[in-house]
C-alpha cells in the first residue's frame, strides 16, 4: 500500500467473530507491499538423501496407503505414519471422558495418530505445481486418512496441517502435509465452536454463511470464497470457505474436491507472487467427531492460509491479540492484483 494512504488511518481494533478474539490494525507499522515480501526462499534440503522421495520409500515409517492403489512405483501419493509421532497410536486411551470431566490439572496417555502425507513423488514440486486433479487427489487422501481414523471412538478431533519453509516449521522440503488425531478437543477449537454457537443463538443463522463482505473477497468458484477475513490475526492471511453450510470438511465430495483445489492453487500462486513465495502454513478447521448434532447449524469448517511474514511477539503471547499491520481490505486489493489462469481438460476433471 501507499505511505500517504497508510500514514492517514488510524488505528483499528476488530474483533474475529469467527475465533472470539481481539486484532489490532496499526498503521504505524505499515509498510510498503514490497517490505512484507520473504527475504530467503524455503529451505531446500539434499534431495539425494530425501526420504520422501521416489526409490526411497523403505526409508519412511510404515505406509498406510497410497494413491493409485494398485501401483507399485509408479505412485502419486503416499499416506504414511510419521516417523517421530508427536501421539503414539498403539498406546490405549484410558478414558475418553475422563479430560472433561476433571477441573484442573489433568493427565491423560499420549494415544493419538499423526500421518503424513506426501503430495508427490518428486522433490521439487510444490502443492501449488501440481495439476488442479492432483491436487483434488491430496484433498481426498485427507479426506479418505479421517474416515480411517473416525472409526475410532477415543479420536475427538482431527487436524490437518501444512508446513512449507523452515520458518513455518517445515524439517523436509520435500512437500507434504501432516494429519495429527487427537482423543481432546483443543481449545481454540472449543472456543472457536462456541462464538460461532453463540452467534448462530442470537441471529439464527450460520456466521460464516452470512460472510458477504465484497472489498475482502479475493476469489469465488462454483462452490467456495477465498477472502482476506475481516479481522485477519496475520498479514495477507486467506481463509477459503464452503458457499454451502458445511461442518465437517470429511464430508467433501470429489465434484467440490476439485473446485476446492483450484482455489488453493490460485491463492498459493497469488501469495508467492506478491510475496516471494513466502514460508506458510495451512490449517483446516472442521467440527469434532460425535459433536452434538444441535450445534451443528452453526459449524462451517474452512481452510486457513497463513503466509508467515511477521514474528509472534511479548504482547501475542500475553494477551491473545494479535498486531498486524496490513489492513485487510488493503491486502485483498494487492492479492487480486496477481492474475493467473491454468486450464483445466475434460479427463482431468473426470479424473
Amino acid at each position: 500500500m501507499a505511505e500517504a494512504e497508510s500514514s492517514s488511518r488510524s488505528p483499528e481494533i476488530r474483533k474475529d467473530g469467527i475465533n472470539d478474539r481481539w486484532v489490532i490494525f496499526s498503521p504505524a507499522r505499515s509498510r510498503r507491499p514490497s517490505d512484507f515480501k520473504a527475504k530467503s526462499s524455503p529451505n531446500s534440503n539434499d534431495r539425494s538423501e530425501c526420504p520422501f522421495c521416489k526409490g526411497h520409500e523403505h526409508e519412511c515409517a510404515p505406509e498406510i496407503f497410497r494413491v493409485p492403489a494398485d501401483s507399485s512405483a509408479d505412485w502419486g501419493i503416499r499416506v504414511i505414519q510419521n516417523l517421530y509421532p508427536a501421539l503414539n497410536r498403539d498406546l490405549r486411551f484410558q478414558d475418553e471422558n475422563r479430560n472433561d470431566s476433571l477441573v484442573g490439572d489433568v493427565s491423560v496417555s499420549g494415544f493419538g495418530f499423526h500421518d503424513v502425507v506426501i503430495e508427490s513423488p518428486l522433490h521439487s514440486v510444490h502443492l501449488s505445481d501440481l495439476l488442479q486433479a492432483q491436487i483434488r487427489d491430496v484433498l481426498l487422501a485427507f479426506k479418505t486418512r479421517i474416515d480411517q481414523i473416525r472409526i475410532n471412538g477415543s479420536i475427538k478431533y482431527v487436524q490437518v496441517f501444512k508446513n512449507h519453509g523452515a520458518s513455518a516449521g517445515a524439517s523436509m522440503s520435500h512437500s507434504h502435509s501432516q494429519i495429527i488425531a487427537l482423543p481432546i478437543v483443543p481449545p481454540t477449537v472449543s472456543a472457536r465452536l462456541s462464538s460461532m454457537e453463540e452467534y448462530f443463538q442470537q441471529t439464527g443463522s450460520c456466521s460464516l454463511c452470512n460472510v458477504r463482505a465484497d472489498d475482502l473477497i479475493i476469489s469465488e468458484s462454483a462452490y467456495f470464497t477465498s477472502m482476506v477475513p475481516f479481522a485477519a490475526n496475520f498479514p495477507f492471511e486467506i481463509w477459503i470457505i464452503p458457499r454451502d453450510h458445511s461442518a465437517y470438511f470429511h464430508e467433501l465430495d470429489s465434484e467440490k474436491a476439485f473446485d476446492l483445489a483450484g482455489q488453493l492453487k490460485l491463492m498459493l500462486l497469488k501469495m508467492s507472487s506478491q510475496l516471494n513465495n513466502p514460508p506458510f502454513n495451512f490449517m483446516i478447521h472442521t467440527s469434532p467427531f460425535n459433536f452434538d448434532p444441535s450445534c451443528l447449524p452453526s459449524c462451517h469448517w474452512y481452510l486457513q492460509i497463513v503466509p508467515q511474514l511477521s514474528g509472534v511477539g511479548g504482547f501475542e503471547l500475553g494477551t491473545g491479540c494479535y498486531i498486524n499491520p496490513v489492513f485487510p481490505e488493503d491486502a485483498t486489493k494487492i492479492l487480486r492484483e496477481a492474475s493467473f489462469s491454468f486450464e483445466v481438460t475434460k479427463t482431468e476433471m473426470k479424473g
